[in-house]
């Protein structure tokens, strides 16, 4: 049983009292013929490979081409002296995606949710506001569920991927799981995790995929990070009971719109926005002098 639409999850989970991930794992059950036991012990070794990401990141580390690395670190450390302007759990978020997103980077293993080079959006906002709300595993789970419906939507009706609709896909894709998966932490009913699904859609609509040197890595470790704070606005929205005036579904299918109407340079191929400035020509020269 596919659910294609955001409204007939809604409907479906409301119809039966349920959360979106307690239906979307229900769903997982029957068509995988796994019980919903051995689904909740999948999800759980994928909830440690995202906690086991972000340890790794927070110790500091540096990609393979010496572009990025160790700013999940300074992170920390500046919210640790008191530097930072007080706003939890945004901070740790933070620091969170960037210590996933750098530990991609680096060769290291991850959850690619919905992408690799979203990878550290829904971790980030997952576990942050887990440890802010002092959620259960089983919880964090039931959420991760949740981040997986929301996904598998969009993966349906419109692309998860950069080269087909530019990074509006991955991390707007990201911040929609992320939103949607706090938003039900935070106890907010199927229709508030589809509002705030329409908002962090909403509010990256257009964004370019535009990879400095074809790399997974500037501008894409920042986004994550900046993609964690879209993500929690668009949950809290939601949790106060606004409304998008703008059905999620017409949002979902029109970043799909978008990314069809967007010129090749700026889906992936490293041929514009920032991947053609003169430092990111540069960059490009100096990490692959042979093109």
């Amino acid at each position: 049983m596919a659910i294609t639409t955001i409204a007939k999850l809604v409907e479906t989970a409301s119809s039966r009292d349920l959360t979106i991930g307690a239906l979307a794992r229900e769903i997982e059950a029957e068509d995988a013929g796994l019980s919903i036991a051995q689904l909740n012990d999948k999800m759980k070794k994928r909830l440690e490979v995202m906690r086991d990401s972000v340890a790794r990141g927070l110790q500091g580390v540096r990609s393979t081409s010496g572009l990025t690395g160790g700013d999940a670190l300074k992170m920390t450390e500046a919210q640790s002296q008191g530097t930072l302007i007080s706003a939890e759990p945004l901070n740790s978020s933070m620091a969170y995606a960037l210590a996933v997103a750098e530990v991609n980077a680096a060769m290291g293993r991850i959850v690619a949710a919905p992408t690799a080079g979203s990878c550290g959006i829904l971790p980030g906002v997952l576990l942050s506001v887990g440890e802010t709300l002092d959620a259960s595993d089983a919880s964090l789970i039931e959420a991760l569920f949740t981040a997986g419906a929301v996904g598998a939507v969009v993966a349906r009706s419109s692309t998860l991927a950069g080269a087909a609709a530019g990074c509006q896909a991955e991390c707007g894709t990201g911040a929609a799981m992320a939103a949607a998966a706090a938003t039900e932490l935070a106890k907010g009913t199927p229709g508030q995790c589809a509002n705030a699904v329409a908002f962090a859609f909403k509010g990256l609509l257009g964004l370019v995929c535009d990879p400095v040197a074809g790399l997974v890595e500037v501008p894409c470790i920042k986004r994550n990070a900046i993609c964690v704070a879209v993500a929690l606005a668009a949950a809290n929205m939601a949790l106060a009971g606004i409304e998008s005036i703008i059905p999620p579904d017409e949002v979902i299918e029109t970043m799909g719109q978008i990314g069809r109407d967007m010129p090749a340079s700026l889906r992936e191929t490293a041929l514009g926005g920032l991947a053609a400035t003169p430092t990111g020509r540069k960059l490009a020269k100096e990490l692959l002098p042979h093109k």
